[in-house]
């Protein structure tokens, strides 16, 4: 019979981090705990050593009263049994004891001073069976020793070198006054903690003045948005801190030197992507007259007097049809070096219902297997943007759906406007389109909006995409100040374009206003039409229109 195996004991929570001190925190806790041991050290030296001389000064009183009491003495008749007088001979303090030892070397009777003056029967106090019986332990070899006699507290006791008597003092001046010096220490070195941790805190901080303009110095720098665009690297740790006969200067000094590496490494990337841009816009502005050239040749060919055989007239539809695909394709690369290069875009208030309206309709005819849908807001959704550019986005992201999804796909586009305090922002909004076609793969998710970046035989590119498409809808959503994103899972695409509006966008509007000089282009130099139509009711198919419109990735 096969015992089975244990179940798996679960892993418990993951630990929460602990967190970590600064620098500053750490050097001022390390010198307030090393005073802190330093006083412990002094203070438990100094009690014991004032405890052991003031334990020395009370035995040497001890041994004195005790060899007192032996001197011979006149007569003087004792009411105490066992004549313990010598237990209250002068100068003995309050509280001494003493007591006979009988020939057997037990103590026969005990006495204690209960009061300094008067009869000698009303200045002692008998002792207890407990306390004599505390005073039989006490060894009897004529040195002190510590004896704990109950309801009495410690004593200090010794023998006569006969031990025909026994003499104690009590501790309780010793202690107290070890007591009072330990809490004196006590509170002096809390004190002494308390300015040391006040006056190393403002030490620590001085000293770490330069260290915390080094850490600002390389703040700055890693603000700079160093992955795009031209960088001037011009941010250095000033030379009072980079000083290299000091510790913080060597520091300084090695990041100004990286600092300088990578200024260096930054220049040259920056003018080797400048040449490669500029290369790509000046190609693509040469080839289209070419492209053009070949396209109307080969139309003027077709529609000539002489009639071509049907093998030329196939050959010429292909000319025309490559070079068609080829001019879209230069015209989304001279696009994107224009954006890379930051050329300003015409900013005017702009609805996007509108836009949205027309990009649909466009779509449904160039896609009438699709089923097309719009939601659209009540209000008008005004941003701040070249109408021209979020036009293409949406064809862009359209023809992405009606491309790369079956016949039968359900593609909706909608609109909706987003309150400030959730986003986090005077409001944006938020344009989606959603499919419920197979989905993109999950490999190539994180890959979308890259150049030429291709799906693979689920979404295939079966009407000629370019590769561009959704790199186009990034670099126009970044130069707008928005961001753009995609969800997919099978059953459920949804492309997100968040555009700040035009009452929150105040930089869009100074960008409006500094370019409303500059020219309108498009993909192909000309600024696409928009109408104005009104928006139908939100959830409802969007209705046919009669002008079709190049399909885009």
């Amino acid at each position: 019979m096969t015992t089975p195996a244990p179940a798996a004991t679960p892993a418990g929570p993951d630990p929460t981090p602990r967190r970590r001190w600064s620098l500053r925190t750490r050097l001022v806790v390390s010198a307030v705990a090393l005073i802190a041991v330093v006083g412990a050290v002094i203070g438990t030296v100094t009690a014991i050593a004032l405890h052991s001389y003031m334990q020395r000064q009370l035995d040497g009183k001890v041994h004195e009263f005790v060899v007192r009491a032996q001197l011979p003495r006149p007569h003087e008749p004792s009411p105490v049994p066992g004549n313990l007088d010598f237990v209250a001979m002068g100068g003995q303090p309050l509280g001494a004891v003493g007591a006979r030892v009988g020939p057997g070397g037990t103590v026969e009777a005990g006495a204690k001073l209960d009061n300094p003056s008067g009869p000698l029967s009303e200045r002692l106090a008998g002792l207890t069976r407990a306390q004599v019986a505390a005073l039989n332990k006490v060894p009897r070899d004529g040195r002190s020793h510590t004896a704990e006699l109950p309801g009495l507290g410690s004593y200090r006791v010794e023998s006569a070198k006969d031990g025909s008597l026994m003499l104690g003092l009590p501790l309780d001046s010793v202690q107290k006054t070890v007591g009072t010096l330990i809490l004196i220490e006590a509170c002096v070195t809390v004190a002494g903690l308390v300015a040391a941790g006040i006056a190393g805190s403002a030490m620590v901080g001085i000293a770490l003045r330069p260290l915390r303009r080094v850490a600002a110095t390389a703040t700055r720098v890693s603000e700079l948005p160093l992955h795009q665009g031209e960088v001037a690297l011009h941010v250095r740790v000033p030379a009072s801190e980079s000083d290299g006969r000091t510790e913080v200067g060597q520091v300084g000094a090695a990041l100004n030197r990286m600092l300088g590496h990578v200024g260096s490494a930054l220049a040259a990337r920056q003018e080797s992507e400048t040449r490669v841009r500029q290369f790509v816009a000046d190609a693509s502005h040469e080839l289209r007259t070419p492209l053009a050239s070949i396209r109307g040749y080969a139309e003027l060919t077709r529609r000539g007097r002489e009639q071509p055989g049907p093998e030329t007239r196939h050959a010429l539809g292909r000319i025309e049809s490559e070079a068609e695909r080829m001019t879209g394709l230069v015209e989304d690369l001279l696009l994107l070096a224009r954006l890379d290069s930051g050329r300003p875009l015409a900013y005017a208030r702009t609805d996007l219902s509108p836009l949205v309206i027309d990009a649909v309709s466009d779509a449904r005819v160039a896609g009438s297997g699709h089923r097309w849908r719009l939601e659209l807001p009540e209000d008008p959704a005004v941003v701040y943007g070249d109408a021209g550019r979020l036009h293409q986005i949406l064809v862009n992201l359209l023809a992405n759906a009606r491309t790369h999804t079956p016949e039968g796909t359900t593609v909706t586009a909608r609109v909706r406007a987003v309150a400030g305090a959730a986003a986090g922002r005077e409001g944006v909004v938020q344009l989606e389109v959603e499919d419920d076609g197979p989905g993109i793969p999950a490999g190539l998710l994180p890959h979308v909006f890259e150049r030429f970046a291709r799906g693979d035989a689920s979404r295939s590119r079966a009407a000629g995409s370019t590769g561009l498409g959704l790199a186009i809808v990034e670099a126009v959503v970044t130069a707008h100040g928005g961001t753009v994103g995609v969800g997919s899972v099978p059953g459920r695409t949804v492309f997100t374009v968040t555009l700040p509006t035009a009452a929150g966008n105040a930089t869009a509007a100074a960008n409006a206003t500094a370019a409303a000089t500059s020219a309108v282009w498009d993909a192909a130099g000309r600024k696409p039409p928009v109408t104005g139509r009104k928006a139908p009711p939100v959830g409802v198919e969007a209705p046919p229109v009669g002008r079709e419109t190049p399909s885009a990735d």
